[in-house]
């Protein structure tokens, strides 16, 4: 054996190795492609009625790549969110159980609209509010009770103009309040106009009560007990964990541009799911068997080795999918099935240029030397035209479109690979073995 065709054969036999070895938590994630949850199919209508003309115009856009934002951060596999008309979004999120679909929905319908607002403690200004009598400038605004989650009866009276808003917001994290017995608050991070404009506020009114509002409720009210620099500050109040993570990430993704209702809402039982990716599955097998079966009849010896190369191809785009963490969907399901067919298409691709130099009366060696060299520009040109529509998939597609391109994608690469390269490698070990074959089963 000669060293080029040993190192080839040892980096073969190790990569399938290591790709066998990565297969092992690929039952999970079949698992996890068929367990008992459903998902959620949400439409939401965004109101325009208090928009002006040139913000109404894009609206929908803006609310379209907000909600994509939070959901993206929330962590669901393969969401599905569309545009629907002039004025509608729909929402597909698979893989969710009842607890997960409660916080997408607050994620989705909070409106996240932060801002910073000075208080006025007057008592006398406070008693005529309370009386409807509220001062020029002025806005009186509730306050959430701690520990309950509720409007308190009395509100706080603050400015209309706000200190800050949320459009200065870069950032926004859970923390742990150490003063307070590791009570969960937000963490924000302010860009640097924001960040000069905070510090001059607080630095200016040192001993005021500075309201946290959000959505139009009073989260907090601490006291400025001195200047705030740096553009950092943190939002305490009543907040369980989730709740503090589902806020910040509304915080993060920015601040719906309009209002939004939702229009229908229904959540998707697993059944049906569960049946259609066993379904799926049960249709990959049977075409790969297919395939498998026309293959050896057709190519005879050699295509027992294109077979060969083929369960490799499939054990690389498994191993990769367990991975990466991918879960098995229905579009995953589809890539593959494709690349199967990419797969043998370019076994046949090579054969048939074999064959082509076996007629011409020349000897084996040179015929299946020839016959790669040949095959090689086709079968490069087809699968670098698919990688490229795969990638322009990923770009522009959604949850489920992407799900299809990432799995096309590593089915061709590992085509290429089995292909090209591992065939040739089985080839030439017969070859080696068999100098002086004079006749090839192709």
């Amino acid at each position: 054996m000669n060293k080029k065709l040993k190192w080839r054969c040892i980096f073969w036999i190790c990569g399938i190795v290591v790709m066998l070895f990565s297969l092992w938590p690929l039952d999970q994630k079949i698992r996890q492609g068929l367990d008992l949850r459903g998902g959620m199919y949400l439409v939401i209508e965004v109101d325009k009625t208090n928009l002006t003309e040139e913000n109404s115009k894009d609206a929908i856009d803006r609310v379209l790549e907000v909600i994509r934002n939070r959901i993206d951060q929330f962590g669901v596999e393969e969401p599905s969110i569309l545009r629907q008309g002039t004025d509608r979004i729909v929402i597909q999120l698979p893989q969710i159980d009842e607890e997960g679909i409660k916080r997408a929905m607050s994620i989705i319908q909070t409106t996240a609209f932060l801002e910073f607002r000075l208080v006025n403690d007057d008592p006398k200004l406070l008693e005529e509010a309370a009386r409807g009598r509220i001062p020029l400038n002025y806005e009186l605004l509730p306050l959430m009770e701690k520990g309950t989650n509720r409007e308190s009866a009395d509100g706080l009276l603050v400015r209309k103009r706000p200190v800050l808003t949320g459009e200065d917001l870069v950032d926004a994290t859970v923390e742990f309040n150490q003063g307070s017995f590791n009570e969960v608050a937000i963490g924000f991070e302010l860009n640097r106009r924001g960040g000069k404009k905070f510090a001059v506020s607080t630095r200016e009114n040192v001993g005021t009560r500075l309201a946290i509002v959000l959505d139009g409720k009073i989260v907090s009210a601490p006291v400025i007990r001195e200047e705030i620099p740096g553009g950092r500050g943190q939002i305490s109040g009543d907040f369980t964990i989730d709740e503090a993570k589902d806020l910040a990430i509304a915080l993060r993704a920015g601040a719906l541009p309009a209002p939004i209702t939702v229009v229908e809402s229904r959540t998707v039982g697993a059944t049906l799911g569960k049946d259609s990716i066993q379904k799926g599955l049960r249709s990959g097998l049977i075409g790969m068997l297919l395939v498998i079966i026309f293959i050896a009849v057709y190519y005879r010896l050699s295509g027992l080795i294109a077979i060969l190369a083929l369960s490799v191809n499939i054990i690389i785009v498994f191993g990769t999918l367990a991975m990466i963490g991918a879960v098995l969907t229905l579009p995953g399901i589809a890539g593959i099935i494709l690349t199967i067919g990419m797969a043998v298409d370019a076994n046949v691709l090579i054969f048939e240029r074999i064959r082509e130099e076996l007629r011409s009366h020349k000897s084996v060696r040179v015929a299946i030397q020839t016959g790669y060299d040949k095959a090689l520009v086709t079968i490069l040109d087809a699968n670098v035209t698919t990688l490229i529509a795969s990638g322009i998939l990923y770009h522009f597609g959604s949850g489920p479109i992407r799900g299809f391109a990432i799995t096309l994608s590593i089915g061709i690469a590992a085509s290429m690979l089995t292909a090209i390269y591992g065939t040739k490698v089985i080839f030439d070990l017969v070859i080696m073995k068999k100098p002086n074959l004079q006749k090839l089963s192709i």
